[in-house]
């Protein structure tokens, strides 16, 4: 599983002219999902999300986490992260899961970081043409990559 995470001051993802999701303070969150992804992988990217140190203490260093801080979450899927570029102009999919796969993924993803955060998660919807709109703060954009845990 990978995944973008942006430090925003806000943000928000519309759907046919519609706003599905918005926040303030927080985290938008790109993820990708691939088919060797677990449980174990979902549970070790949200509790790091939460606990990421990257939002300003009174001194002005990243030295609180999300809980710190009390800010919210927009997870949006992003199937194109796992876009391989070797060959040619056009990027291969191939290793992001399918539909069967990942959906369960990703709302397992939704309810495990409900649950750190005791908060309602905003989320796009799966597999729709969405527009992301968002302030990045710092800016800060950080990636994690489950599969490279060390």
């Amino acid at each position: 599983m990978k995944v973008v995470i942006q430090r925003v001051s806000e943000a928000s993802v519309t759907i046919g002219g519609k706003v599905n999701g918005t926040i303030g303070k927080g985290l938008m969150i790109l993820v990708g999902i691939e088919n060797e992804d677990s449980d174990e992988d979902i549970q070790w990217l949200c509790q790091k999300i939460v606990q990421l140190r990257i939002f300003n203490d009174e001194n002005g260093v990243m030295n609180l986490s999300l809980l710190d801080v009390d800010g919210d979450i927009l997870l949006i899927s992003q199937f194109t992260l796992h876009a391989s570029t070797k060959k040619g102009n056009r990027p291969s999919y191939i290793k992001a899961a399918k539909p069967e796969i990942s959906i369960p993924i990703y709302e397992k993803m939704i309810l495990k970081l409900t649950e750190f955060t005791n908060k309602r998660i905003q989320t796009g919807i799966f597999g729709e043409d969405m527009k992301v709109a968002l302030v990045n703060d710092g800016p800060v954009t950080i990636l994690i990559d489950s599969k490279n845990k060390e």
